[in-house]
C-alpha cells in the first residue's frame, strides 16, 4: 500500500503521496481537468519560477524567512527555471480558474521541494507553506499573466531566430537562381517572364517583415502587472514590494520588462496577446503562401510545372514505387493553418474576459506558446529541409520560356503589341516554338531574340529610355 500524507485546503481533506512535490490543489485539479490532456506549456513552468523567485527575493529584502529558508526557496526555484521540475506539474494546460491550478501546483512544488533541500519531508508546511511563503504577496491574478508574457518573450526570441535563418536560405537562393529565366504566371496562367531568383527575393521580402514585426511584438509584451495581486489594485501587499518585485523579475530574467502603470487595466484586459497573436497569424499566412508556390513550381515533375526540384526527404507512397511528395510544405502548411485556428480561438477567449479578470488565460497561454513554437519549427524545417537544397531544373524553364505564350509579352516592345499578337497565333497555328516564330517571321535575330528573354531584361524596372539619335 502506498504511504500517503494529509492535506486540507477549503473543501476538506484528501491524501496524497508522501513523497510527492505536488498537493492537494494539484490533486483536485487533476481530477476536475482531464480536458487537453497535455502539459501545461514548459516554457510556461520556468517562467512561473522565474516569477516566483522574484516574489521571494522581495519578501526576504522585506524580512520573511531566516536565511537558510530563503535560499533553499531560491535554489528551488532556479530549479524550475531550470526546467528541473517541470515532471512534477500535474495539471491540464487546459483549467478553469483563470490558471489558479497552476499557481497552486507551482506554489506547492517549489514549497515541498525547498523543504527536502532543508532536509525535511514534503508536507511539513509549518515549515515552508506554498501559500503563506511561495504565494506571499501574490495572486495567480498577477503572477500568471506575468509568466506568460515572460515565456512569449523567451520564444518569440527563439522564433525570431529560425525566422531570420528562413530568411537567409531565401536569399541566398535568390543569388544562386538570379540567372534563371522562367514563366511568370498570373491567375494559374502564363503571364510574363520573369527569374527563380526575383521568386526567391518576393519570398524573402514578405518573411523579412515577419521578422521586423515579430521583433515589434515583444514591446507588446514587456509591460507586465505583477504586484497588483487579485485586481490591479495591489491588496495585501505592500508597497514596497510592489516597487521592488518587478524590478528583480527583469533581474533575473535579463528581459526589458516594466510594471503596467494601471495594474487594473493590466489584469482585466488581454488585448496585447490578441495584437501579438495577430502577427503571427501574418507569419503563418506567409508561409502558408510559400509553400503552396513550392509544391506548384515543383508539381510532376515530369507531368506539372517542375521548374524546380525540392530535396527527397522520404518516399512518398505505399504503392506506387517512383513517387515523392513535397512533404516538408505540407507539413509547413499544416502548422500554419494550426496557428490560424488557434489565434480564431485565442481571440475569442481574450473578449470574453469578464469585468476585472479574463477567466480564460490558460486556453490563450496554450494557443500564444504553441503557435510560436510551431512557427519556430515551420521555419526552421522549411529552410533546412527544403530551401536550402532547393534546386531550379534550369532545361524546364528555358522549355517553358520558349514554349510560352509569355515570351511574347518580352518581344511586344521590339515587335508591336498587334504584331505580337499576330505572331503567337501563327506560331500556334504552325506548332511553333516562340524562338522559332519570332526568329522566322519577327524579323528578330537570334542574338536580339537571347538579349530580349535574358535575365536583365524581363526582371529590369519598365523598359530603357530609347536611345537620343546621334
Amino acid at each position: 500500500m502506498e504511504v500517503c500524507r494529509t492535506e486540507h485546503d477549503l473543501l476538506g481533506e484528501r491524501e496524497v503521496p508522501a513523497g510527492a512535490l505536488y498537493g492537494i490543489h494539484t490533486a483536485r485539479a487533476v481530477e476536475n481537468f482531464p480536458l487537453s490532456l497535455r502539459p501545461v506549456h514548459p516554457g510556461l513552468v520556468r517562467a512561473y519560477g522565474a516569477v516566483k523567485l522574484a516574489a521571494a527575493r522581495v519578501n526576504h529584502e522585506l524580512g520573511r524567512w531566516d536565511e537558510g529558508t530563503f535560499r533553499a526557496i531560491e535554489a528551488a526555484c532556479l530549479e524550475m527555471m531550470d526546467g528541473a521540475l517541470e515532471r512534477h506539474i500535474l495539471v491540464d494546460a487546459l483549467q478553469g480558474g483563470a490558471g489558479t491550478s497552476t499557481n497552486m501546483n507551482v506554489n506547492e512544488v517549489l514549497a515541498n521541494r525547498a523543504l527536502q533541500l532543508l532536509g525535511a519531508a514534503p508536507g511539513d508546511y509549518a515549515r515552508i507553506h506554498p501559500l503563506e511563503d511561495i504565494n506571499r504577496h501574490q495572486s495567480t491574478n498577477d503572477t500568471y499573466p506575468t509568466a506568460l508574457r515572460v515565456a512569449a518573450i523567451f520564444s518569440l526570441r527563439r522564433l525570431q531566430g529560425e525566422v531570420i535563418g528562413l530568411l537567409g536560405e531565401l536569399q541566398e537562393k535568390e543569388r544562386q537562381l538570379a540567372h534563371v529565366v522562367k514563366v511568370g504566371r498570373t491567375e494559374m496562367q502564363d503571364a510574363v517572364l520573369t527569374t527563380l531568383g526575383r521568386t526567391m527575393g518576393a519570398w524573402a521580402e514578405a518573411i523579412g517583415r515577419d521578422r521586423w514585426r515579430i521583433y515589434k511584438c515583444e514591446e507588446r509584451l514587456r509591460i507586465v502587472n505583477l504586484g497588483g495581486t487579485a485586481i490591479g489594485t495591489g491588496i495585501a501587499a505592500p508597497r514596497e514590494y510592489i516597487f521592488r518585485v518587478v524590478d528583480r523579475l527583469r533581474e533575473i530574467t535579463g528581459l526589458g520588462l516594466a510594471r503596467a502603470e494601471n495594474l487594473i487595466d493590466g489584469t482585466q484586459n488581454a488585448d496585447a496577446y490578441v495584437e501579438v497573436s495577430g502577427i503571427l497569424k501574418a507569419a503563418a499566412t506567409n508561409l502558408v503562401k510559400i509553400a503552396s508556390d513550392l509544391r506548384l513550381l515543383s508539381s510532376g515533375p515530369e507531368a506539372g510545372i517542375g521548374e524546380i526540384r525540392l530535396p527527397a526527404r522520404q518516399a512518398g507512397s505505399s504503392l506506387m514505387p517512383a513517387k515523392v511528395n513535397p512533404v516538408i510544405p505540407e507539413a509547413v502548411t499544416q502548422a500554419a493553418l494550426r496557428v490560424a485556428a488557434n489565434d480564431q480561438a485565442l481571440a475569442q477567449a481574450c473578449g470574453m474576459g469578464s469585468l476585472e479578470l479574463n477567466p480564460f488565460l490558460p486556453l490563450v497561454a496554450d494557443c500564444l506558446l504553441e503557435n510560436l513554437d510551431l512557427l519556430a519549427r515551420a521555419a526552421r524545417i522549411l529552410g533546412e529541409h527544403c530551401i536550402r537544397g532547393l534546386e531550379a531544373d534550369e532545361a524546364r524553364c528555358r522549355r517553358g520560356v520558349e514554349a510560352s505564350t509569355a515570351a511574347w509579352t518580352a518581344l511586344a516592345d521590339a515587335l508591336g503589341y498587334e504584331r505580337a499578337q499576330a505572331l503567337s497565333r501563327l506560331a500556334r497555328e504552325e506548332g511553333k516554338t516562340v524562338r522559332e516564330a519570332a526568329l522566322a517571321h519577327g524579323g528578330l535575330s537570334e542574338a536580339e531574340f537571347e538579349e530580349l528573354i535574358a535575365p536583365d531584361s524581363v526582371t529590369r524596372l519598365g523598359s530603357p529610355p530609347p536611345e537620343e539619335p546621334e
